[in-house]
């Protein structure tokens, strides 16, 4: 969606051998993308305050990367990974989001006059945040692809036992990054330019109607649609868990049933862990979705610049704490930490529960106010 300035914002000259053009640009913002003020906060407290904003989200970028290698590990560890391929893909692009978010942020604290083709380069695919969020637009994609297979697990198992193959989630998984880098390298490429050393991102839009088609297909598709998939299908899956658990109530504790409670209870973990991560995901995006609304409704109103940088740290904050949730929440990940830590005993009775249980959303894209 696109981001609107001040008449002198959004203007700026482009001069050649025979005359001066004024040329307006519109500064756009996805409806799943906060991007980068450029402009029109020019006083030394708005630069100070951008700043120190860089400087926060910088170390958010930093502790994500620590954590999400931490967890990919763990999930290796306790042999996750081959069981759980969509939940590993999460953390993997979590984990290649705060590193791009730590890049991003470095780079753009080094305010770097952009020249040549490199210049374009650098302004196309790391100023802009085009190759940040295209892992985190993919965590998206995946969030919904491990949704639909816990669904079909849970919901329709004989379906999934029969039917479901392992090339179908290496199917999603690839899915997930390249529509999620096509996605975003041809968005950043069409509407992005450098004048004068300083990068315009999604800034140029051949009319406000196909601006306003994109974000509103953009709000549609990765939020909307996201929404009514996690609600719907684990509205279903926790049916279908609760009519299995009366079910099991009712029978003796016969070594069968056991074998399956405890298979339930495994499957019941997973469920919960991706439920807190699908909420924190539904939440974590609504300051995004407010702030492009408010953008298209008055682009002048004087709150924007703090609720854009509200909407930016709660869009990296999503991306840097999802480690901390499958720390605390999923059993597994959650023994193998633990097992690293010195001065915590894990119980033969634990670490034989953790070997059992053995058998991981603004979008926010970048959008520059023309920096004067």
């Amino acid at each position: 969606m696109d981001l609107f300035c001040s008449e002198s914002d959004r203007s700026f000259k482009m001069t050649d051998e025979s005359s001066t053009t004024s040329t307006h640009l519109s500064v756009a913002m996805t409806t799943t993308d906060v991007t980068q003020v450029a402009g029109g906060l020019t006083s030394l407290t708005s630069r100070g305050k951008e700043f120190y904003f860089q400087c926060i989200v910088l170390v958010l970028g930093i502790v994500g990367t620590a954590a999400n290698a931490l967890i990919i590990y763990a999930l290796v560890a306790s042999k996750q990974h081959k069981k759980h391929a969509l939940i590993v893909n999460q953390n993997v692009l979590d984990l290649y989001s705060c590193v791009l978010i730590t890049i991003t942020y470095a780079v753009k604290m080094c305010n770097i006059q952009l020249t040549g083709m490199l210049g374009y380069l650098l302004c196309s695919l790391i100023i802009s945040e085009c190759l940040m969020w295209t892992g985190i637009i993919g965590s998206v994609i995946n969030l919904g692809g491990i949704t639909v297979e816990r669904y079909i697990r849970v919901v329709h198992p004989v379906w999934s036992k029969n039917k479901l193959r392992n090339w179908m989630l290496y199917s999603a998984i690839v899915f997930s990054w390249v529509a999620s880098l096509v996605y975003n390298i041809t968005l950043v490429l069409l509407t992005s330019i450098v004048v004068n050393g300083i990068c315009y991102a999604y800034a140029i839009w051949s009319s406000t109607t196909i601006r306003v088609i994109y974000f509103i297909w953009n709000f549609l598709s990765f939020y909307v649609v996201i929404l009514l998939i996690l609600v719907f299908c684990y509205w279903r899956i926790l049916i279908v868990i609760r009519r299995q658990a009366s079910v099991m109530a009712g029978h003796s504790a016969a070594k069968s049933s056991a074998a399956q409670a405890h298979s339930n209870q495994i499957q019941t973990n997973v469920i919960k862990t991706m439920i807190i991560v699908s909420i924190f995901y539904a939440i974590a995006w609504i300051p995004t979705e407010v702030y492009f609304f408010l953008m298209n409704v008055n682009p002048h109103l004087p709150s924007l610049v703090g609720l854009y940088y509200a909407a930016e740290f709660i869009a990296c904050l999503y991306t840097c704490s999802n480690p901390f949730i499958y720390a605390t929440k999923f059993h597994p990940v959650k023994q193998v930490l633990l097992r690293m830590i010195p001065c915590i005993k894990i119980s033969d009775q634990a670490t034989g529960n953790a070997t059992g249980t053995s058998s991981r959303s603004g979008h926010g894209r970048t959008t520059h106010l023309a920096r004067t």
